[in-house]
């Protein structure tokens, strides 16, 4: 009886051996699978990574504010591509870009930046709960209006002009970043 007994338990826990080993291999392969997934930059990062927003990367490495965007957020940015900003008149991004010109620089991009993450589902789904306007408070302390025009999601700012988002639900790790086509200003 002891011999069977001592059977079944050698038979047991070669099981549980052959079960945990199998565990361990699992989990090693999860970990090895993650650390090759890789991961979604934050908003700088894939701002940096795409061509068509290299003009508002210069723009916040100039105004000094890669670390605000880079921290944890999460921020909703509605980022003007290259073509937007070549639609202000002409010297404006240079005269921006100079040292001089810091506090303003610093007010125009933080006028494009929400605190919280909304992705477009959310934005149109304010907008219809809210009579077809949404108004969000700025980064900067201005007002953008968000409404819909055939279908786009349109940004008002302050003097009353407006953009269209043109590209939604960049996703980013610190928030969402929305391109537009018209750079919008505080007043």
């Amino acid at each position: 009886m002891c011999a069977v007994s001592l059977v079944a338990f050698t038979s047991c826990n070669e099981t549980k051996k052959e079960n945990s080993e199998e565990a361990v291999k699992e989990t090693i392969e999860v970990v090895e699978e993650v650390k090759e997934t890789p991961t979604t930059p934050n908003i700088v990062g894939v701002a940096a990574g795409n061509e068509a927003f290299s003009t508002l990367v210069a723009a916040v490495k100039a105004a000094g504010l890669v670390e605000t965007l880079s921290g944890e957020g999460p921020f909703t940015v509605f980022a003007p591509t290259n073509d937007a900003f070549g639609k202000l008149p002409e010297g404006t991004v240079e005269s921006l870009l100079k040292p001089a010109s810091k506090d303003q620089l610093t007010a125009v991009l933080t006028y494009h930046v929400v605190a919280g993450k909304f992705e477009a589902s959310a934005v149109i789904e304010a907008i219809n709960g809210n009579d077809g306007k949404f108004t969000v408070d700025t980064v900067q302390g201005g007002k953008i209006d968000l409404s819909l025009n055939n279908g786009s999601v349109t940004l008002t700012d302050a003097n009353g002009n407006t953009s269209v988002v043109v590209i939604p639900d960049v996703a980013a790790s610190n928030g969402v970043i929305h391109a537009i086509d018209t750079v919008v200003m505080p007043k």
